[in-house]
């Protein structure tokens, strides 16, 4: 059994620093496999939400007329698909990262934490480029001069709401994880359930769609908060407090509840995996 001491901050946050280089060293590892010997490198990354923009835009912008409110149905699904793709990509690639990397679990120690950390880490490179076609389509709709001083006040909230998806994903990643470590339908089930998120979200789709009776139930869901709050900051608009508000707190929630389970499950680490 290999272990680190019992105090219970996260995984020590001095001890986490002092492993800081091997957190970036892993995240880099990450970058490179992912796209070594891969014809057109980074373009991957942008063309999944923009293929998948274009799609809905046809059948469900076009052909379906789903409300949009008042915003070009392009930018809507393509505000929404940023947030998620983020966090999709991010779960799944957490899922396998601790079973993937048992030659290191089983032969030196270092805080577990990192490894599903530097998954995370790995995916803010492809959010950070898929901005970048963000601001053409902005610009292309002249999304600036129509609301000016609305943006300026909600491109100020946007660090915080990057950083609770950030943090949700890395809650939700430690979780899943650990516990696929010794039961692996976690690999097969989570990759399906998180398809079915995606159409509980408003992904594709604005507030607009959503009843108002409906709504304190429907943004029980944290990421339909993290995802309304992320458009409000790029489209403009009153961003909805109660919805922000319920995402942060489920988010502080499953990042103890995830750093408690992952504690608990990675003492055996090394005979399960």
């Amino acid at each position: 059994m290999i272990k680190a001491s019992s105090a219970w901050a996260g995984e020590g946050l001095k001890e986490l620093w002092q492993y800081r280089e091997l957190l970036y060293f892993l995240a880099w590892r990450d970058v490179k496999v992912r796209y070594k010997q891969t014809l057109f490198g980074v373009v991957w990354v942008v063309m999944q939400p923009l293929l998948m923009t274009l799609i809905f835009t046809v059948f469900l912008g076009m052909l379906a007329r789903v409300p949009a409110g008042g915003k070009p149905y392009p930018l809507v699904v393509y505000t929404g698909l940023l947030p998620w793709t983020f966090f999709s990509s991010a779960v799944v690639g957490c899922i396998h990262s601790l079973v993937g990397n048992s030659n290191l679990i089983t032969k030196v120690y270092f805080p577990r934490v990192l490894i599903p950390a530097a998954s995370i880490l790995a995916r803010l490179l492809d959010l950070a480029i898929s901005f970048g076609l963000l601001a053409g389509l902005m610009l292309y709709y002249r999304l600036v001069v129509h609301y000016p001083l609305t943006l300026t006040r909600n491109v100020l909230m946007l660090p915080f709401i990057v950083l609770l998806v950030v943090l949700f994903s890395l809650g939700l990643g430690m979780l899943v994880s650990s516990l696929n470590v010794k039961y692996r339908d976690i690999g097969v089930a989570i990759p399906v359930l998180i398809q079915l998120w995606m159409f509980t979200s408003p992904v594709v789709y604005s507030l607009d769609v959503v009843p108002e009776k409906w709504r304190p139930i429907y943004f029980l869901n944290p990421l339909a908060g993290m995802i309304d709050a992320f458009r409000t900051t790029m489209l403009g608009g009153e961003m909805n407090k109660f919805a922000l508000l319920v995402s942060t707190i489920a988010t502080t929630g499953l990042l103890v509840i995830a750093t408690y389970i992952f504690r608990r499950t990675q003492r055996s680490f090394a005979d399960v995996i």
